[in-house]
Parts: C-alpha cells; sequence; structure tokens
C-alpha cells in the first residue's frame, strides 16, 4: 500500500515527538520474528541476484560515521560471499535526521534489512550519504558488489545536495556492473505513486485505482471508488507514510460492483494516517476540502501534522492525489 514504509513491522523503532528516543529495541518479539522473515527473503533474493566473487567487507574508513551505533546488526561475515551496502541519508536540519529514523541516526528498518543480507551469507555494511562528501563517497560504493538504496524522497535536497547528482552517481555504479536496488531510473519511471494506475489493468493490478490531478476528478472519483471497497488515499509527497490514509465507511455500506453508486457528501469516513498510525472521523465532503483546499471551515477538525492541499500547484508541480483499494492482508506486515 505505501512503498515509502518499507518494513512496516519496523514502525515502532521510529522517532516522533512523543517517543524520541525510539530504536531497535522498540519492536516487540513478535514484529521482530516477522521482520527478520521477511529481511532473510530480502538476502535469498539478492544473493540469487549477484554475481562475482568477493571475500572481504569494504573499509568504509573515509566516509563520515553519522549513526550513533548499529544496535542489533548481526556481525559481518569474515568471508562474505558478496560485499553489500545500504545506503541512507540523515536531513541534519529535520528533528531525529528525518521522520524515517531511530534515535541512533539510522533508518528505523535498516538493521532488518541489513541482517536479512548477513544471514543469506554476504557482508551488508550501513553508510550514510554526506553531499560534501560526494566524489568519496561513490568511490567507496565501487568496492561492493550491490547497493541498496533508503533514501526517502526529498530529503537528500531537505539535506542541502543534489538527489540529480546522486542519481547520475548510482547509473555509474551501476555501468560498473554493481547492482543497485532500486535504480535511479526504476525508481524515475515507476516510484511514483501514480505508477499503480499505468498496472491498474493488468492481472497484478485493480480496476478502481485511479489518480487525480484536479479538484473535479477527485471529488467525483473518490465518491465513486469509496462506495465500493475500503480505500488507501495517497498524497504524491508524501513520505514515510506522510499524507497517506486508510479509510473506510463507518456505516460499512459497500455497494457490490465498482460504479454502482457514489458517496453522498454526509456519509462518514473512519480514517488513520499511516506516519503515525492516529485516527480520524470525517465526513466525504470535509475529506475533500481538506485534500483540496487545506484547514478551512468546511473541513472541520483535523489532528494530522499535515496540511492537506494536496492538489496545490497542479501536475506540473507534483500535485497528485492517488487513489487505491485497501489490501487487508497490509496488517501481517509491508515489504
Amino acid at each position: 500500500n505505501c512503498s515509502c514504509v518499507g518494513i512496516s513491522k519496523c514502525l515502532a523503532a521510529y522517532c516522533k515527538d512523543d517517543k524520541p528516543d525510539a530504536c531497535y529495541l522498540d519492536i516487540s518479539k513478535a514484529d521482530l520474528y516477522e521482520c527478520e522473515r521477511y529481511a532473510k527473503l530480502l538476502g535469498q533474493k539478492a544473493i540469487s541476484i549477484v554475481g562475482g566473487p568477493s571475500y572481504a567487507p569494504v573499509s568504509i574508513a573515509s566516509l563520515t560515521r553519522v549513526a550513533k551505533d548499529d544496535l542489533g546488526l548481526m556481525a559481518q561475515p569474515s568471508q562474505p560471499k558478496f560485499k553489500g551496502a545500504l545506503a541512507q541519508i540523515y536531513v541534519r536540519s529535520q528533528p531525529y535526521g528525518g521522520s524515517d529514523k531511530s534515535s541512533n541516526g539510522h533508518r528505523y528498518d535498516s538493521i532488518p534489512f541489513a541482517n536479512g543480507m548477513i544471514s543469506a551469507g554476504m557482508s551488508c555494511q550501513l553508510i550514510h550519504y554526506v553531499h560534501e562528501e560526494h566524489d568519496t563517497f561513490f568511490e567507496v560504493c565501487q568496492k561492493f558488489d550491490f547497493i541498496i538504496v533508503r533514501c526517502n524522497p526529498g530529503q537528500i535536497k531537505a539535506d542541502g545536495g543534489s538527489q540529480e547528482r546522486f542519481d547520475d552517481g548510482m547509473r555509474g555504479i551501476r555501468k560498473l556492473g554493481i547492482q543497485v536496488w532500486p535504480s535511479p531510473d526504476v525508481m524515475e519511471f515507476m516510484g511514483a505513486k501514480d505508477a499503480l494506475c499505468k498496472v491498474a489493468n493488468l492481472n497484478i493490478g485493480l480496476e478502481d485505482t485511479l489518480a487525480y490531478y484536479s479538484a473535479e476528478e477527485f471529488a467525483a472519483g473518490f465518491k465513486k471508488t469509496m462506495a465500493f471497497q475500503p480505500r488507501v488515499l495517497k498524497q504524491n509527497r508524501g513520505s514515510s507514510g506522510e499524507g497517506i490514509w486508510i479509510i473506510k465507511l463507518k456505516s460499512g455500506n459497500y455497494c457490490k460492483t465498482f460504479g454502482e453508486r457514489s458517496c453522498t457528501d454526509d456519509e462518514v469516513l473512519s480514517m488513520m494516517e499511516a506516519n503515525d498510525n492516529h485516527a480520524e472521523e470525517h465526513t466525504v465532503a470535509e475529506l475533500i476540502e481538506f485534500c483540496v483546499k487545506g484547514r478551512t471551515d468546511k473541513s472541520g477538525t483535523w489532528t494530522s501534522k499535515g496540511v492537506g492541499k494536496y492538489l496545490e500547484g497542479g501536475k506540473a508541480a507534483g500535485g497528485q492525489l492517488v487513489d487505491q483499494r485497501f489490501c487487508p492482508r497490509i496488517v501481517e506486515g509491508e515489504l
């Protein structure tokens, strides 16, 4: 449901105002078990893709050490089958280094990701991209067999760097035959949330997946989709679940077929925002008002930290909402 989230069972490890010291140890044993299971699957898949011999972890001493510790990280194998790195970005101007960070400076799911690679017999070292060290960073990257990129959209720019320059660096790494997951080109063509709409009519898609770029499209389309099934509504600029809503009809009055009916303005919605799982209730009309115009006298009272206005600036400025059916198995965890 949300590509930014990563391993959702790790969400207990990310910092927010009411838990600024969140860390790996805050993940429950049950969730950690699931995290490790997902991560091992990642490691098994990764080792099937990477090729070529590799015998020792890479020296990363030339890079600035950003994280305070590597709590929870397994020991790197002395003779790994392949050498890997997980690249992150710490936004120095933002609380905690960004909304996806644990208190030690790592992304909240970086440790399980890396442990999955280590469990498969590979090394996976945690590194941070510091834009002032761009050339040194990519010199070090050339010594790995694969790079896992875990930099949220907008964070490199927010830290003062250039996303375009970073992407070009990773393209150069790909040309050397080193795997980059995901590659910049995959992110460019399939990373945008409206990519879901491009596969809506394939056997892996859902026909009621829509993208909205104007208030009129949104009002008409959402009323029809909401009447059919529970929804996930995603703003284009969202990251780590910010501005991404799981929405259900409080009455449960769903129609049997898509397009059979449309919601009325006064139907009540039960909503949860994915960044912190807080719940709100609003009418259909209030939600539409908030998404289009933000907080107004017609939008009701919102407890979200967001400001709405998801369509602001139009398509050219990234104003967009994607509306897709809620997939109930998401409660089992997301990868």
